[in-house]
C-alpha cells in the first residue's frame, strides 16, 4: 500500500519543486523560501479562498521557520516585507508556518533555512484583526441561545462560499520556491514557479484559480501512482519521489513552471 501525503500546490508542488531543483540544479540546498502570492480580487470586502475555518487558523496562528537546525517562532505577521514577484510586482509578503516544511528540512538536511511566505492585502488584515478582537475565531465552544456553536464555525457558516467566488475573480496567483545553494562548488540562486490566472480557471473548470492550482496537482499525484511511477509500500510526501513525471504533467495539466537562475531572491 501506498500513501502520497501533501499533493495540493503548497504543501505539493512547491516540495515537487524543491525536489525538482536538487536533483537538476544544486548539489547542496542550503536556503528554501517558499513564497505565495495571491495577486486576485473577487470584488467581496472579505472572503477565505478556501475552508475559512481552516483559513483563518492557519494565518492567524503564530509563525515558524526553520534555521540552524531548530525551529524559531515569531508573533502572528511579525516579520514581513515586500516581494516582486513575476507579471505581478511587488507584494507585501508575510512569514507564516506551513507544513511543508517539516518534512522538506528532514528530507533536505543541508537546508539551512527554510520559511514560507504568503501576501495578504492590509484590508483583509484588518478583517482578520477585527474577527479575532471580537472573539469570532475562537475554535472553544460558548452558550448561545440554550445552545452550545463554535464561533469560528458559525463565521464560515455567513462568509462567502470559497466555490462561489470564482466567477469574478480577476487577477492572478503566483507560487514557487526561492533557493540559494552549491552547485559545482559555487553559490547558485533559483526561483521556479508558477502563475495562474483566477479568469482562466474559471472559463475551464468553474472554480477560482486558489481551487484550480489545488485540485490539478492532486490529480497529477493519483496519475502518477496509478501509472506506477509513484508507487512504493509506505507513507510519503512528494519530494520523496522522482520528481521529473510530476513535472512534466503539470506543463501538460495547465500549471506551467517558469525557472529564474542567479536572479536577486530579495531574501
Amino acid at each position: 500500500m501506498t500513501a502520497i501525503l501533501g499533493c495540493g500546490f503548497d504543501p505539493g508542488v512547491t516540495s515537487v519543486f524543491t525536489a525538482y531543483a536538487a536533483k537538476h540544479h544544486f548539489d547542496e540546498i542550503q536556503y528554501l523560501d517558499i513564497v505565495d502570492c495571491n495577486a486576485g480580487d473577487h470584488g467581496k470586502p472579505f472572503a477565505t479562498n478556501f475552508n475559512p475555518e481552516i483559513n483563518i487558523r492557519e494565518v492567524t496562528q503564530r509563525g515558524k521557520y526553520w534555521e540552524n537546525g531548530q525551529w524559531v517562532e515569531t508573533e502572528p505577521h511579525e516579520i514581513h516585507k515586500p516581494l516582486t514577484y513575476p507579471e505581478i510586482g511587488p507584494k507585501e509578503s508575510y512569514l507564516i508556518y506551513h507544513e511543508e516544511l517539516e518534512s522538506l528540512v528532514k528530507n533536505f538536511p543541508t537546508i539551512k533555512r527554510a520559511r514560507f511566505w504568503m501576501t495578504f492585502g492590509e484590508e483583509y488584515l484588518t478583517h482578520l484583526r477585527v474577527i479575532q478582537n471580537i472573539g469570532m475565531a475562537r475554535i472553544d465552544e460558548v452558550e448561545f441561545n440554550g445552545q452550545k456553536i463554535v464561533p469560528i464555525q458559525f463565521l464560515k457558516a455567513v462568509l462567502p462560499n470559497p466555490g462561489d467566488l470564482g466567477e469574478n475573480y480577476k487577477g492572478w496567483t503566483s507560487i514557487g520556491c526561492r533557493i540559494r545553494g552549491i552547485k559545482d562548488g559555487k553559490e547558485k540562486t533559483y526561483y521556479i514557479y508558477n502563475n495562474c490566472s483566477h479568469e482562466a480557471a474559471y472559463q475551464e473548470t468553474g472554480t477560482q484559480g486558489v481551487s484550480y492550482t489545488t485540485g490539478v496537482p492532486a490529480m497529477i499525484g493519483a496519475m502518477m501512482f496509478l501509472q506506477g511511477k509513484w508507487k512504493k509500500p509506505g507513507v510519503f510526501n512528494v519530494e520523496e519521489f522522482d520528481p521529473d513525471p510530476f513535472m512534466e504533467q503539470l506543463n501538460k495539466q495547465g500549471l506551467p513552471w517558469h525557472e529564474l537562475v542567479n536572479v536577486d531572491l530579495e531574501l
